[in-house]
């Protein structure tokens, strides 16, 4: 029988256990590159209808919690979606589920392109959030599979900052094109064209994301934990893992929807360097990735590297809510909290591997980013009522809280983990 084409054989340990066999750097790079983009892809879709608030509020008459609310039912959709993705991916392969993914964002593009209404918008964001759903459960089972360990690290902090640059280059596309064509709309219908390039680029690279389908159902991995079924969530780690994940949202969720409009209203910063606060913020988290890649080449280090990063966030954060600053020091303290939250990136996503069970990559991963999506979901809701009611300092505050209360829960993490490590 012919060997299944872009899977790598197995090595075995001394006591059988499988291992991936050693692969040259140009197979890794490859993998993680196409896996890269695609992410990166899915948050890019994430930030094209905040940026136009502005627009879509003053064409609709919508109030800040009216808009956010679009958010919260694209997050919705995907925290629903995203456990049960996991399940999906689990049985029929990461690659179909990629492409499905991709497709669904580009029809929920153009949808929201040619929506007429409030109303009508509503349902492509769910869409969109349906699309959104595969990413996290797809990625982490192709990256775990498919890229050597010495290299995890490494293809973790590539995988955050692809998510951060696309995080980055959505405010700059969608606006650009609304300010240059006066039309929202046009810039969306762009955006629909750039999800298909890249659904383009990824089949044919599919080679590079094949990986040997999981054990049949009914059979047990070497934590004891059935492959099929619900058994992994009886592990404490996952649910810490869920929690972790739902107070970054709440974090993150903060900084993306109102956390700028909040810096410029308090220090008088200029509309035009308020659009582009948040893309520094991305750029700067992308470059501390790259550093907390290099850092967390050791494991035992995460826990540590993830609280440095978050307490510099959380200073920062506390800076911009209780300071009085110059709209370009408001710049800088972006770029100093975008950094600080960067570096702990590939820590998070470490402590997550480490709580994992063999042979439940996609659904442990599916239902451990969800609380990302319980979080975003909450997140525009709580700071866009705090917006509506003048609270600026508060939106900063709350996301210094937040940014601390991390910490603990990354303890909490670790901690959870340890039993299911020593079993590996």
């Amino acid at each position: 029988m012919a060997p299944l084409v872009g899977v790598r054989p197995l090595a075995y340990s001394a006591n059988m256990v499988p291992m991936a066999a050693p692969v040259p750097l140009r197979a890794d790079a490859a993998t993680i590159g196409v896996v890269s983009v695609a992410h990166g892809m899915s948050h890019f879709c994430q930030l094209i209808v905040p940026p136009l608030f502005p627009w879509i509020g003053a064409g609709f008459g919508l109030s800040n919690m009216q808009l956010g609310l679009l958010m919260s039912v694209f997050f919705i959709v995907s925290f629903a979606g995203q456990a049960a993705a996991g399940f999906v991916v689990d049985r029929f392969g990461a690659a179909r589920v990629l492409h499905g993914g991709l497709a669904l964002l580009a029809v929920a593009a153009l949808g929201l392109a040619a929506s007429p209404g409030y109303g009508v918008m509503f349902v492509f964001m769910a869409l969109a959030g349906l699309g959104n759903c595969v990413f996290h459960p797809v990625d982490f089972s192709i990256l775990n599979a498919r890229v050597s360990a010495p290299r995890l690290g490494h293809a973790y902090a590539a995988h955050g900052i692809s998510g951060n640059v696309g995080w980055a280059l959505a405010p700059v596309f969608v606006v650009g094109i609304t300010s240059a064509t006066g039309s929202w709309r046009m810039a969306l219908a762009a955006v629909s064209l750039v999800v298909l390039a890249v659904l383009a680029l990824v089949w044919l690279q599919r080679g590079n994301l094949e990986v040997a389908q999981p054990r049949k159902a009914g059979s047990a991995n070497d934590h004891g934990v059935a492959d099929a079924g619900f058994a992994f969530l009886r592990l404490p780690a996952v649910w810490a893992c869920f929690v972790f994940f739902m107070v970054f949202a709440l974090a993150l969720g903060g900084v993306q929807s109102f956390a700028p409009a909040a810096a410029g209203q308090l220090h008088d910063v200029p509309a035009a360097q308020v659009a582009i606060c948040l893309s520094i913020y991305m750029v700067a988290a992308g470059a501390g990735m790259v550093l907390g890649g290099h850092l967390v080449s050791d494991p035992q280090r995460s826990v540590r590297v993830a609280a440095a990063g978050f307490g510099v966030a959380a200073v920062v954060a506390l800076m911009l809510g209780l300071g009085d600053w110059s709209p370009w020091v408001v710049l800088a303290l972006f770029a100093a909290m975008g950094f600080g939250a960067g570096i702990a990136g590939p820590s998070r996503d470490l402590l997550v591997k480490q709580a994992t069970p063999a042979g439940a990559t996609g659904r442990v991963y599916g239902v451990v980013y969800s609380g990302l999506d319980v979080g975003m979901t909450m997140a525009p809701l709580a700071f866009g009522a705090m917006m509506d009611a003048g609270q600026f300092r508060g939106v900063w505050v709350g996301i210094a809280l937040l940014l601390g209360l991390l910490i603990l829960t990354a303890v909490n993490v670790r901690r959870k983990a340890r039993p299911v490590a020593a079993l590996a």
